[in-house]
């Protein structure tokens, strides 16, 4: 008996540590607040997001990203990564002057990003939108060009509400 539970002892305190470890260095979770991301993550809505991944890698265009700002953390999308060039002309996304099919977005929230002129990313700095964009507050207003070091995991997985259980990319 005695062996048993020190068997059973050994096993729950080495999960605990697992657990600890991969919450505090790979993974953790973040709430959607506001409609800012809307249709793609909705407010309240509750994610995973991948803490380790840009340790080996960097934010790609596209993938939704957790940004860590002095007040709160946002959840946005990257649209513009360092040394590109990011316009928006009668309501089409282009980078390097090449039109983007943003396939994440209905006519009407292409519409809503509005037009502006084109803009540089500077080097270890990236442009980030929110999918709906009549609402965000993202790198066009408000939160400006985001550092490289201040996104700090890619979203991966939605896990509340239990019905919305799904990937996020």
């Amino acid at each position: 008996m005695k062996k048993e539970i020190w068997e059973w002892s050994k096993a729950i305190v080495i999960a605990l540590l697992l657990a600890f470890v991969l919450r505090s260095f790979v993974f953790a979770t973040s709430v959607v607040e506001g409609t800012s991301m809307d249709p793609t993550l909705h407010n309240g809505e509750r994610v995973i997001f991948n803490k380790a991944i840009y340790l080996l890698d960097e934010p790609a265009r596209g993938e939704i990203v957790i940004i860590q700002h002095p007040n709160k953390n946002y959840v946005k999308r990257v649209i513009g990564l360092p040394n590109d060039t990011i316009e928006v002309k009668d309501y089409v996304l282009h980078i390097n002057g090449e039109p983007i099919e943003e396939v994440y977005l209905s006519e009407e929230q292409k519409e809503g990003t509005g037009n502006f002129d084109p803009i540089t990313v500077p080097e270890g700095k990236y442009f980030v939108m929110g999918d709906n964009r009549s609402i965000s507050k993202d790198s066009r207003n408000g939160l400006g060009l985001i550092e490289e070091d201040d996104i700090i995991g890619r979203s991966e997985v939605i896990i509340f509400p239990f019905d919305e259980i799904s990937l996020t990319r």
